[in-house]
């Protein structure tokens, strides 16, 4: 009786050994689960920290370009705008150069023209004298327009518009069409240039 209650404990034994054995497998196994899973995640949690940096490294490169190129244009912009004033004042000056000087080249002919009919007032004579003065003024500013380029416009023959002014109209049948038949007022021109349209009378 004894012999069976001995196997009997030796059977419990073993049943227990081997239940811890197997509760023991269980949990080393299901550590070296959890271990590898665990490394898997800081191996995937690195590998997406290391993207990231490459993402804020790239960014930062882009940024620090962009704002190069921004500085590039910006330095480019002022020196456009400083040549531009530049220019614009270097050709103020010179437009107001060319009108100073085109007065005084007008002003070195007409002043001859002042100098005449200042001498002809302060000097006493007859009417004829008078008159004799006059036509010397008269030529003189002619001179003057002769050497400034300036002309007469032409205002026989037919109506120009482009020439002439009309500023009376008359119908003759005796007359042909559209021509001049009086000049009120005397228009010149320097080459293409209309100074002033001559005033007329158009018939027809």
């Amino acid at each position: 009786m004894e012999d069976n209650k001995e196997v009997i404990e030796e059977l419990e034994n073993d049943e227990t050994e081997t239940i811890e054995t197997e509760n023991n497998e269980d949990i080393n196994s299901s550590t070296e689960s959890e271990t590898d899973q665990s490394s898997e995640d800081i191996v995937e949690e690195n590998n997406e920290k290391e993207n990231e940096l490459d993402i804020m490294r790239k960014l930062k490169d882009e940024n620090k370009k962009l704002t190069n190129e921004v500085e590039a244009l910006k330095e480019r912009l002022l020196r456009i705008s400083a040549e531009y004033d530049n220019y614009r004042k270097r050709t103020t000056k010179e437009k107001e150069g060319i009108y100073t000087d085109a007065c005084t080249d007008v002003l070195k002919e007409m002043i001859p023209v002042l100098d005449t009919l200042e001498r002809a007032v302060a000097v006493d004579g007859s009417v004829e004298d008078f008159k004799k003065g006059i036509d010397m003024t008269i030529k003189g500013f002619k001179s003057s327009f002769e050497k400034l380029g300036v002309e007469e416009i032409d205002a026989t023959g037919e109506f120009d518009p482009n020439l002439h002014q009309a500023v009376m109209h008359i119908q003759d049948e005796s007359l042909g069409n559209n021509l001049v038949t009086e000049v009120f007022q005397k228009g010149y021109k320097r080459g293409d240039k209309i100074i002033r349209y001559t005033m007329v009378k158009v018939v027809n």
